[in-house]
């Protein structure tokens, strides 16, 4: 039984789409775990393999497990395509792989994860795939940096980790001026909060590892869009190249898919709560979450989101030291820079996910020594706070008595 996705809510088809029962007639999906499909005649091999007929072929780029979270999860961003990958990055590489050629251009934000920054300008610069880096929130920057050679604006909204917020229509609007495509990092979000199509965007790309799944097990990546021509292009870079997302992580993501509605609800009140302690404490200099007034973009995120999500960053009144000093007095907040758990993660940006770019490109995203990133999860809040706060008490003396304050 396959549900007819536009006709129900979102959280109805994170749960009921994308199942196709077997003649055994399960409850939940089954996992194929098979490298290889038998056909019923040679004829049939011929045609499967040409594309004349609709068919599992080989597992690295048809298995039935994988497209059922395929299918649910471009139904959730309102799509009908979508192309799972190994991992975030692989979906990342897939799309410039797939759709660039050397001699182009891309438009990227600055706020980009450091692998991402990496991936741009280490590599893909190596094949004549040039990357220019304007502000994620200056409309005009976006428009200015286009050049005739660029064919793809790349961005992540909320960034990653000052959750700044891209006004999507409006760069949408500017691509579609150019001619060129507009790929949204939607990681932080996910479907349940925002959805980059309906805004404009071409292509949003997910890191499935993070609050897709929600509970730290498996890794992987999915790039979606309603374009059917931009589609065969991903399809046909992944049959040829092969980062192909497992059977085993499909099914897991799949099963992450039918909470994450409740899942974003519970991170995002937890992480307002969070954010809002944060502020009022004698330690912290600056916190950064859209659902805080002070955000400068809080209205944008208002009208673009659903919720706010559960990354909050911050900066702690020191350096590095102080920083490190409030990581390492947690007692249960896990020291990790994954995010998207169900169990709250802490990281330092600046020594661990954006530690290979260089310390230039940390200063323009303004990825200081004393920011500490926080992914809150699912624990009660007040446990939460209770272990930050340890570390922050434990600096607020000293800072207080150099300031005087």
């Amino acid at each position: 039984m396959s549900i007819q996705s536009q006709k129900y809510h979102r959280q109805t088809t994170a749960i009921r789409f994308g199942h196709r029962r077997t003649a055994e007639q399960e409850h939940s999906e089954p996992i194929f775990t098979t490298s290889s499909y038998v056909f019923e005649n040679a004829q049939q091999a011929s045609d499967r393999f040409g594309g004349e007929q609709q068919g599992n072929v080989y597992s690295r780029f048809t298995n039935p497990t994988v497209a059922g979270f395929e299918n649910r999860l471009a139904a959730m961003e309102g799509a009908q395509y979508c192309v799972a990958t190994c991992s975030g990055m692989a979906a990342i590489s897939g799309l410039v792989l797939a759709l660039l050629s050397g001699g182009d251009h891309i438009v990227a934000s600055v706020g980009l994860f450091g692998s991402t920054v990496s991936l741009f300008t280490k590599y893909f610069s190596r094949f004549n795939i040039k990357t220019t880096f304007v502000s994620l929130t200056d409309t005009a920057q976006w428009k200015g940096a286009i050049r005739p050679s660029t064919k793809l604006i790349f961005l992540e909204t909320p960034s990653n980790p000052l959750c700044e917020i891209a006004d999507i229509a409006a760069i949408a609007q500017v691509a579609n001026q150019a001619g060129i495509l507009l790929a949204v990092d939607n990681v932080f979000c996910t479907p349940a909060l925002q959805q980059p199509l309906s805004l404009g965007a071409h292509i949003v790309v997910h890191s499935a590892t993070k609050y897709l799944d929600g509970q730290g097990r498996c890794v992987g990546g999915a790039l979606v869009t309603d374009d059917e021509k931009i589609y065969d292009e991903l399809f046909a870079m992944l049959r040829t190249t092969g980062p192909c997302m497992s059977p085993f992580n499909a099914w897991t993501f799949s099963k992450g898919l039918e909470t994450l509605e409740l899942r974003m609800k519970q991170h995002c009140e937890n992480a307002l709560t969070v954010a809002q302690w944060l502020e009022a404490h004698p330690a912290v200099n600056r916190v950064y979450y859209p659902g805080l007034e002070s955000h400068p973009q809080h209205k944008l995120a208002k009208s673009q989101h659903s919720g706010f999500g559960g990354i909050v960053s911050f900066e702690v009144k020191g350096v590095k030291h102080e920083a490190w000093e409030v990581i390492d007095a947690t007692e249960f907040i896990s020291i990790t820079a994954n995010l998207g758990d169900a169990k709250t993660t802490i990281t330092h940006p600046a020594s661990t996910t954006h530690a290979r770019i260089t310390q230039q490109q940390r200063d323009r995203a303004r990825i200081t020594d004393s920011l500490i990133r926080v992914s809150v999860g699912l624990e009660h809040v007040d446990d939460i706070i209770g272990d930050l706060k340890t570390g922050l008490d434990k600096i607020a003396p000293t800072r207080t008595k150099a300031t005087g304050r």
